[in-house]
């Protein structure tokens, strides 16, 4: 007989943050935006210019729409009550139906209220999917860096490195394709001295990256005044790359701008998603990668060069970076300026933890992101009384919320962040 067979079995129950925080939604919705929300109704038209064929207008009574919704949330935190009492983990089917139910109910309760309210839903995607662009590549170039034990806190660098540097080599080559290698050429260079300095000299990740963020802005910062404003025609006139329509897959309703209508940047996103996803959970090289994020002492009696592997991890992921840049500059708007990454690289930093270091859930949590940006936009338009700057805080307040719990417990690769020496 074992000690352990000695000892009475414990049951814990799950945590109560998932159960409260779907409560608190339920309340909210079913309240705030429904008994006492505005009667008129919402709008959406889920046709663009140059569609196939016509899709009906979506039309939601707004009090009667969110009092449903609200008691379908209502429902489903009673369930997640009952599931924490089995001792059962919320499913995350359920998390993903009450996050889509509170962004329709909260369009619904801003929309019916504006001044418009009529919105195309096929543009509010489609703009989404655009704006979400630099974070695909920022997170992406995160997920594979902190998969093989590095933090990656220098995106924001490598994406306004890769913007400056295709701007400049574009508008002296009048070419966009050079521009665009360069941009990822950029983004290498600056992995490469995180790389440096986090590896071989063993400094603290956290600082190097902060580091980098810094020195990239001020060099940026400087050549801009120096060198693009003295002469903008020659050194800031970037060629800009072509959006590319796929004949008839484009014009179809909602996915087809989405999907068949993208920049050649756009369309790598797409394809980078894949590659990498396949390459970490798909091949042998992932399985080595993710072998030295976790245990790299173990990986190393295997014969796995650790430090070595998360070099050219970490070269990669500034590659994959820099060319998420380049569509500031490229794609976006046709000329380099100060800072014009704003902060997308600390949000794609929040999308690697929001997907749980998965490069399919970076790309979707990058999107939710893209989603809020492009809302805030066009609440404005519309005229809703909602503020802007309350819709620019959406993303950070998801963040918070999964980092919280809301989705389950987030754990990053056991070993990111520690330095690997060989004993």
């Amino acid at each position: 007989m074992t000690a352990s067979t000695l000892q009475p079995a414990i049951n814990v129950l799950p945590s109560k943050k998932t159960p409260i925080i779907l409560s608190a939604i339920a309340v909210i919705v079913f309240f705030c935006f429904g008994l006492l929300g505005n009667s008129d109704s919402a709008h959406f038209q889920l046709n663009s210019a140059g569609d196939a064929f016509k899709l009906p207008e979506l039309v939601f009574p707004g009090k009667a729409s969110n009092i449903v919704i609200g008691l379908l949330l209502i429902g489903l935190a009673v369930y997640s009550w009952l599931q924490r009492k089995k001792s059962k983990l919320v499913a995350t089917w359920m998390i993903a139906i009450a996050a889509v139910l509170f962004v329709l109910s909260f369009l619904i309760w801003v929309v019916s209220g504006a001044d418009i309210t009529t919105i195309s839903l096929a543009s509010l995607l489609a703009g989404a999917v655009v704006l979400a662009v630099p974070l695909v590549f920022g997170s992406l170039s995160g997920v594979l860096c902190e998969r093989a034990g590095v933090v990656n806190i220098a995106i924001e660098g490598q994406l306004l490195g890769g913007a400056f540097t295709a701007a400049l080599v574009s508008s002296l080559t009048k070419n966009a394709f050079a521009g665009l290698i360069a941009a990822g050429i950029a983004g290498a260079l600056v992995s490469l001295i995180l790389a440096l300095f986090s590896i071989k000299y063993v400094v603290n990740q956290i600082i190097v990256g902060v580091v980098l963020n810094v020195l990239v802005s001020g060099i940026t910062g400087f050549l801009f005044t120096t060198v693009m404003q003295e002469d903008p025609e020659l050194y800031n006139k970037p060629v800009h790359l072509p959006v590319i329509d796929i004949p008839g897959l484009s014009a179809i309703p909602v996915i087809g701008p989405i999907l068949f209508k993208q920049s050649v940047i756009g369309y790598l996103m797409y394809l980078a998603v894949f590659i990498v996803w396949f390459g970490l959970f798909k091949t042998k090289w992932g399985l080595r990668v993710r072998a030295v994020g976790e245990h790299p002492k173990a990986a190393d009696t295997l014969g796995i060069k650790v430090n070595r592997t998360r070099f050219w991890n970490v070269t990669l992921g500034g590659i994959v970076a820099g060319i998420g840049g380049s569509f500031f500059t490229l794609v976006a708007i046709d000329s380099f300026t100060k800072e014009i990454s704003g902060g997308r690289g600390f949000i794609a930093l929040a999308a690697v933890i929001f997907g749980r270091w998965n490069p399919i859930g970076a790309f979707l949590a990058a999107l939710l992101f893209g989603f809020a940006d492009n809302l805030q936009v066009i609440l404005t338009i519309i005229g809703t009384p909602v503020p802007s700057q309350f819709m620019a805080m959406m993303p950070y307040l998801v963040t918070i919320f999964a980092v919280a719990g809301l989705v389950g417990r987030s754990r990053g690769p056991a070993a990111a962040g520690e330095p690997y020496v060989k004993e």
